[in-house]
């Protein structure tokens, strides 16, 4: 049995979709329950629902086989695991955004927000600029607006958040959609149960790109 981490909330239900669509669904009755491990219909896997930041940690260390989570969590965790396959769902951007009127110019050192610090620090320095990092956890928007930040490092899908707190993006990082991870050890210990999900969802990813 393989036991797979899907992250909670922004991927959850698209996570779950393709992997139906590659032949393993959870149960009506397990979904609807309020357990955080479950097995699927055929009981070869297990689930387990935790934070996405979660996912890579579970993975890396064992406790999961397999996990779906994002690209921009595996940048800021720089877990060691495998990623064998890019699943195009969840797509979104890290990005650099500021309020509309600000110049990107400071003297002395540059105050950054994000929930994404290594990520940010990455980006900056490469730039030889100095910043400080503010570690937030939610509402990262709102650091520019009271005066916490000049900008933010943040995770955008459509862009609507940071237009109604008046902030627009100066410059995108990277892209991210979401990863199927695998822990090394069982892509090498449990290589058949492992290779024939990998197969079933690049087939599902597969039809899904004729229909579109």
């Amino acid at each position: 049995m393989l036991t797979i981490a899907i992250s909670k909330g922004r991927l959850q239900r698209d996570a779950l979709e393709l992997l139906a669509r590659a032949g393993v669904s959870i149960g009506d009755e397990e979904l609807n329950s309020r357990r955080l491990a479950v097995e699927d219909e055929a009981g070869l896997n297990r689930f387990v629902f935790i934070k996405p930041t979660d996912v890579p940690v579970y993975v890396e260390h064992g406790i999961a086989d397999c996990g779906v989570v994002g690209r921009d969590v595996l940048l800021e965790k720089e877990a060691d695991v495998l990623q064998p396959l890019d699943l195009k769902i969840g797509r979104c951007r890290i990005v650099v955004a500021a309020k509309e009127n600000w110049k990107g110019e400071r003297a002395g050192v540059l105050h950054v927000a994000t929930k994404y610090p290594r990520v940010a620090a990455a980006f900056f320095g490469a730039r030889g600029v100095s910043v400080e990092i503010i570690e937030l956890s939610g509402s990262v928007e709102l650091a520019p607006v009271m005066g916490l930040a000049d900008c933010i490092v943040d995770l955008v899908e459509t862009g609507r958040t940071l237009e109604a707190n008046g902030l627009v993006v100066v410059e995108t990082i990277t892209e991210s959609t979401a990863r199927f991870v695998v822990n090394r050890a069982s892509y090498q210990l449990k290589a058949a149960a492992v290779g024939a999900l990998l197969n079933a969802l690049g087939r599902a990813l597969d039809a899904g790109r004729e229909e579109s």
